[in-house]
Parts: structure tokens; sequence; C-alpha cells
């Protein structure tokens, strides 16, 4: 069966950097009055040179996001279910070898923490994990959501990489979207941030969204973590993923979202430093490129960037987070897998997305759409 690594063995890390670092101007402003980009044309507006035309990007992208998502902005919420994790990870807060104290949300801990976000007025929640089958593993996700599902519109999940059957068995109990970040696409390099565990793996975690997509699936979204590699062309082979995704899959929805390296227990420094001029570029990039992506944009995000990022290209937004199980009220001293940036409650945060002209929406999908 075809899957993404036939398309991804056609490409070499240091050949895309030479690409980016020899565009020009003039590559650029051609890929800007395009009407029908491609991937390439991707490449040139995330380069150097296209830095210069930050300002013209923007106001494409404002135009284009409004156009196709009118004035509106997803609010959704994370809920973090597990820190268990089986994986070594030289970035994460959940990492096996950091001696931290453990904790699994058993199902009254669950429902608690459910219903503080209700009376948030959440109705998108995210379930989160660390990457343990044993602790967390399909039986409990299923159970998860069964729980959760009379009471939320929208369940999407952020977990391990599963398989196609477990996928399926999401579906049918109503999980609208799976997110799976390949971290970082530079394979000589993967193995050292990921040196023990399922996770060091990165063959399996590279096909894992073609599993999401044969599985039926209604969405999916992609990233890198910011910071471990070169940012452009990290962010290039992500685009190059969810370009093929998109053709392949194309029943199925697509969102890219843009962690950034934030501070955790027993995390590496980040080796490339990504400012938010360079966000903004990249973020604008992917709307010009693709209008039908949808963008999110999390709290590990500043205030002012989150308050003008929402009339410049994001379509969700995370807010009131919380990302150590058991954060809302069951056990507010949890690890927390990273520290979170914007600490605004829900409320706080939908005004502030009123006051730029644009609609807080808590809910923009039902399962009863889809028939499951």
């Amino acid at each position: 069966m075809k899957s993404f690594t036939s398309v991804f063995e056609q490409y070499r890390w240091d050949e895309i950097k030479f690409r980016l670092e020899k565009v020009t101007l003039s590559d650029v402003e051609r890929s800007l009055h395009k009407n029908n980009r491609t991937i390439d044309d991707f490449l040139n507006l995330i380069s150097p040179a296209a830095a210069g035309k930050l300002e013209v990007m923007a106001g494409i992208t404002q135009q284009l996001t409004q156009k196709r998502f009118g004035k509106t902005i997803q609010l959704y919420a994370p809920l973090y279910l597990s820190n268990e994790c089986q994986n070594i990870c030289t970035y994460c807060g959940f990492s096996l070898d950091n001696l931290i104290r453990r904790k699994t949300l058993s199902d009254t801990e669950l429902m608690i923490e459910a219903s503080v976000l209700k009376s948030m007025g959440v109705n998108h929640v995210l379930l989160v994990s660390g990457e343990a089958n044993k602790t967390v593993g399909i039986s409990y996700f299923l159970n998860a959501v069964k729980l959760l599902k009379p009471h939320f519109a929208n369940i999407s999940i952020e977990v391990q990489p599963l398989s196609e059957a477990e996928y399926r068995q999401l579906h049918e109990a109503g999980v609208n979207a799976v997110l799976v970040y390949q971290e970082t696409y530079h394979q000589e390099v993967y193995k050292e941030y990921h040196p023990k565990g399922k996770k060091s793996n990165f063959s399996f975690r590279l096909e894992t969204p073609d599993r999401i997509g044969k599985a039926g699936i209604h969405k999916m979204g992609l990233g890198v973590l910011l910071g471990l590699e070169d940012w452009r062309v990290d962010s290039f082979f992500n685009a190059l993923h969810i370009d093929y995704l998109q053709k392949q899959y194309w029943k199925s929805r697509f969102s890219v979202s843009f962690p950034r390296l934030r501070p955790a227990e027993g995390i590496i420094e980040p080796n490339f430093i990504m400012s938010d001029k360079d966000l903004l570029q990249l973020i604008c990039a992917y709307r010009i490129w693709n209008e039908d992506l949808e963008i999110s944009i999390s709290t590990r995000e500043n205030e002012t960037f989150r308050n003008h990022i929402i009339s410049l290209g994001a379509t969700a937004m995370s807010a009131a987070s919380k990302t150590n199980p058991g954060g809302y009220a069951v056990d507010k001293e949890a690890l927390e897998q990273f520290e979170i940036s914007d600490e605004r409650g829900m409320e706080e945060i939908q005004s502030i997305i009123r006051e730029a002209g644009y609609d807080p929406v808590m809910k923009d999908w039902d399962t009863v759409y889809s028939g499951v």
C-alpha cells in the first residue's frame, strides 16, 4: 500500500535547506501573485528572502482566511488524561527518565475535570496523554470517549500512534479528530531526541497519518516541534506531508499547529530559536499556500502574539489550558508537560476575540452530521 514514506524518500534535508537559501525576492513575488500554489511556492514563502515581504503576506493571509472561514475563531481546551510515558524524549516533561509523580485519571476524576470544562462553556475537548500503552491504551481511550461523548459536541485526541484498526474503533466511538506530530522530519537526528521507547521508530510515526486517513477519521492535525531543528526545513516537510494526505484522503479535513519548544521538567534548550516574526511568516505561508487548512494556535504562545494572530490567519485557539492530568480540579500540582504562556481564562479570551471583531465559536461540529 502507498504511504507518505514513498514521497518522503524523494527528498533530502540538506537539499531543501540549500533550496531555501537560494530563493530570490523575485521567486517570492511570483509565488505571491499566483492563484494555484504548489509545495514549491510554500518553500518560497518560508524562505529567508520572503521575510522582507511579511507585511504583504499578512494582508493576503487576512483576506484568504476571512474568505474561507469568515471572522470566527473556534475555541477548545485540552484535557490531560495521564502523564505516564514509556518513551524517553529529551524535550518533554513526561519523559520516562524524569523522576516525577505519575498520574492517570480515574473515571470519576475524568468526569470532575470534564465538569469544570463544561462550566467554562467548553464544547470541544482535546484528550491528551503520555505514550504508555499498558496504562493508557486503546481500551482506556475508548472508555474515556464513551464517558465524555454525551457532554461534548467535539472530541479530539492527541495520544500515541495507534494501529489502523484502533483508529477505526475511535472513529466509531465518536472521535472527530486525531492530532499527531512528527516532532522533526530530520531522520538522521530523530533518534537523538527519542533514544528509548516506541516513539524512537521514525518510520512508524511517519506513517501514522496514513493509518488515520484509512480509518476514516474526520480531521487530522499535523505539526512539528519548533525549536528542535531548522524550522524552515522541518515546516517544508510538514507541508509536503499535508499535501500528500490531502490528495490521498480527500474526504478528511486538515489542521496545522505550531508548538514552539517551551520550558518543562528536565528538557533540552532549543537548538533553533524561532522569533515571533518567524512564526508569523510561517503561519502566513501556510495560509497563502493552502486556503482550506485550519490553523491552530495554543497557549504556548504569549498573550500579545495570540491577540494579534486572531485577525491574521488563526482559525482555532486553545484557552484556559492545563497541561497536567487533573490540572483543572483533581490534582492541580501534578507535573505539567510544558509551561503555558497565555494563562487567561476562557471568558477573557472570548472577550478579546469579540473586541477584535471576530466571533468565538464553542462548537463547529457535531457527530450527527457524519452519522456517527
